[in-house]
C-alpha cells in the first residue's frame, strides 16, 4: 500500500471514530477497501457490479445494482467478481444516529435483524434517486453548516425509508428453521472475537448474556436454540473458545500470564487461573513451562 493510501485510511478511520459518521464512494479498484472496526458500525452500501455477499448463515449472488444493510453485530463479508465495481456507502455509530429523537427506525427496520433481509435490488430509477442522497451525505459532511449531523441523519432515514417501500431479495440461500439461523450466528458471532491480537483490546463478549444482548434475544431463548442444534450450550461453546484461545496465546505469544488473563476478559490473574484450571484440570502456567 502506498503511504499517501496508508494517510488516507489514517484520515478516514479518525474522522469515522470522532464522528461516527462516514460516506464515501465506493472506488471501481476493488482491492481499494476500507479498513475500520466492524464491529462499531452499522453500514448502508449502494453498488453496483457483481458480488457474493455472505451474511451471516446465508449467501447472496448480487449482479447489477444492490442496497446492502451491515449491522455490526452480525457476520458478513463480501466477495467481489466483477474488475469494476462503483457506488457509494455510509457508515455510522449507534450514537450517532441515537443523538436523533426518531431513532425507532433503526431498531423497527427489518434490514438490521438477524431473520431480516439486508439487500434489496435496485432499479435503475431507483439507484439514481439514492445516489444523489449519498452524494448529499459525501457533500454536507465535508461543508461548515452548524446542523450537518442533523441533516445527514435524515438523509439515513430517508435511506431507511425508501428501502422499507421496496421488496426485498428473495435470492438468498438460508437456514430451513430459525435454530438452525440463530446457531449460525451465534457461532459466527463467537469466531469473529477472535484471535486476540493485542492485551490492550480485551475480549468483550464473555457471557451467554453478552450474546444474547448482541443478538437481541433473550438469554434463554438462545441457549434453547443452541442447545438444540448443537447439543452444547451457549456458555460451553464460549468457554471452550476461550480456552482454546489462552492455549494459543501461552503456547505461541511472549504475553505474561497477567496480560493474557485481561486479554482474555479476566480483571484478574487469578480468576483466569482457577477458569482455566477448573475446565482443563492445570494451571497456565503448565503450558508456557512445556514450551520454555
Amino acid at each position: 500500500m502506498k503511504k499517501s493510501q496508508v494517510r488516507s485510511l489514517s484520515a478516514f478511520n479518525n474522522d469515522l471514530r470522532l464522528k461516527g459518521f462516514n460516506a464515501f464512494q465506493v472506488e471501481s479498484d476493488s482491492n481499494a477497501t476500507r479498513f475500520y472496526s466492524r464491529k462499531d458500525f452499522y453500514k448502508i452500501c449502494l453498488t453496483t457490479g457483481k458480488s457474493i455477499i455472505h451474511y451471516a448463515d446465508r449467501s447472496f449472488q448480487a449482479e447489477g445494482t444492490v442496497l446492502f444493510f451491515g449491522n455490526p453485530h452480525i457476520p458478513y463479508s463480501w466477495e467481489t467478481i466483477s474488475t469494476t465495481y462503483k457506488g457509494y456507502a455510509c457508515l455510522f455509530s449507534e450514537e450517532f444516529l441515537n443523538a436523533s429523537e426518531r431513532t425507532e427506525i433503526l431498531q423497527q427496520s427489518p434490514f438490521f435483524k438477524i431473520g431480516g433481509t439486508p439487500i434489496l435490488t435496485i432499479t435503475e430509477e431507483q439507484r439514481i434517486f439514492l445516489n444523489t442522497i449519498f452524494e448529499k451525505m459525501i457533500e454536507e459532511q465535508q461543508s461548515g453548516y452548524t446542523f450537518k449531523d442533523n441533516l445527514i441523519r435524515n438523509y439515513i432515514n430517508l435511506i431507511l425509508h425508501e428501502a422499507m417501500k421496496l421488496q426485498p431479495s428473495g435470492n438468498f440461500d438460508q437456514h430451513k428453521n430459525a435454530a438452525n439461523r440463530i446457531s449460525a450466528v451465534f457461532l459466527e458471532l463467537l469466531e469473529r472475537q477472535f484471535p486476540i491480537e493485542s492485551p490492550d483490546k480485551p475480549l468483550q463478549l464473555k457471557t451467554a448474556q453478552d450474546y444474547a444482548q448482541n443478538l437481541a434475544l433473550h438469554v434463554n431463548y438462545l441457549n434453547r436454540m443452541i442447545k438444540t442444534v448443537t447439543g452444547k450450550s451457549t456458555t460451553t461453546h464460549i468457554s471452550e473458545r476461550i480456552i482454546s484461545e489462552a492455549k494459543a496465546l501461552l503456547q505461541h505469544t511472549d504475553w505474561n500470564v497477567a496480560d493474557i488473563a485481561y486479554a482474555l476478559g479476566f480483571e484478574y490473574p487469578s480468576y483466569f487461573n482457577n477458569y482455566f484450571k477448573r475446565i482443563t484440570g492445570t494451571n497456565p502456567s503448565s503450558l508456557r513451562t512445556l514450551e520454555v
